[in-house]
């Protein structure tokens, strides 16, 4: 049936000569990394094609001249004859431009990784594994587009960014056989890699301290949550973006089964990130409407800060 779904999305590809490509917002490196490389692979092949995100990319992914041509506004949704979402779930996570992508006439294309996907486009290709970058090249083959190594550098950011660098647990054989087919055509895994998840800015680094100095356990130490506040941005001279990864470190505790971190969005407003070892965390983040894999997910919450932690708390207990 997937190859059924992928022949015809390859139909569309070839037939546009217009498209509308979309992201989640809060973009990461697999959201910007297969939206781009299916971007550049359509401008390749001659056509007309654009990626539209919420928001412009975080700093420490521009490693990439293609990051420069992402627009942040939609002028005239008419002007396309095929739109396409990257690694969103649901319509939802594409922000400001969920409306227009509800709204589109003609041909629709939803391109995933997430089990939770609900399948919202015309046309589906969703497969449950680490990356939409992961399934990306699968698409760009069957389009018959060219596999340069300015794509194969967008994807081997994406695979990186959403395998922890190849440390996840839902890393699999056809993950590193993906991996080795980018590293062919040209994909430099080792500078990408340090860009994403060693070299750091001063002022990450000491926001990283003050989040990990607050860290809080809970369930007799198998959960445990970070904070990060508005009042910690505005100390330490950073943004949103720079967060990225600090979920991960409670993992590497003896002990710990899940992590959460919470990222105030204003006052009453925290975007949760769950990772887990062996919990289901997708099951958790659903209570809240959010979503995402087994092992990996994301929600948001309304409320005080200690009823947000007791929520969380208490949907993590039940999966334990």
């Amino acid at each position: 049936m997937t190859e059924g779904v992928l022949s015809k999305i390859a139909e569309k590809l070839n037939s546009s000569r217009n498209a509308a490509i979309f992201c989640h917002v809060r973009p990461d490196g697999d959201a910007l990394g297969s939206g781009l490389a299916l971007a550049v692979a359509m401008r390749n092949a001659g056509k007309n094609a654009c990626l539209f995100c919420e928001e412009a990319p975080p700093e420490r992914l521009c490693i990439f001249p293609a990051m420069q041509t992402v627009e942040t506004q939609l002028n005239d949704a008419s002007a396309f004859d095929l739109m396409i979402s990257v690694d969103c779930a649901d319509v939802t996570r594409m922000g400001v431009f969920a409306a227009a992508f509800r709204k589109f006439k003609g041909n629709t294309i939803n391109i995933d990784h997430h089990i939770s996907n609900d399948k919202f486009a015309k046309l589906n290709y969703v497969c449950d594994c680490t990356a939409t970058c992961e399934i990306m090249p699968e698409v760009l083959s069957a389009a018959g587009f060219d596999m340069t190594k300015e794509i194969a550098d967008l994807l081997a950011m994406g695979l990186l960014t959403d395998s922890g660098n190849f440390s996840h647990s839902d890393v699999s054989a056809k993950t590193f056989a993906v991996a080795s087919s980018l590293r062919a055509a040209g994909a430099d895994f080792s500078s990408t890699g340090y860009a994403m998840f060693t070299k750091q800015t001063k002022n990450r680094a000491i926001l990283y301290a003050r989040v990990l100095s607050g860290m809080r356990f809970c369930l007799e130490d198998r959960l445990v949550f970070l904070t990060v506040t508005q009042k910690d941005f505005e100390i330490t001279g950073t943004e949103k973006s720079q967060t990225e990864g600090f979920v991960d470190y409670p993992l590497s505790i003896d002990g710990v089964e899940v992590s959460i971190a919470l990222m105030e969005v204003k006052k009453g407003q925290y975007k949760a990130s769950l990772r887990s070892k062996r919990v289901n965390v997708n099951a958790v983040a659903s209570e809240f409407g959010g979503g995402g894999h087994i092992l990996a997910s994301g929600c948001m919450l309304f409320g005080e800060y200690e009823e947000v932690i007791e929520r969380l708390t208490y949907a993590v207990y039940k999966q334990l």
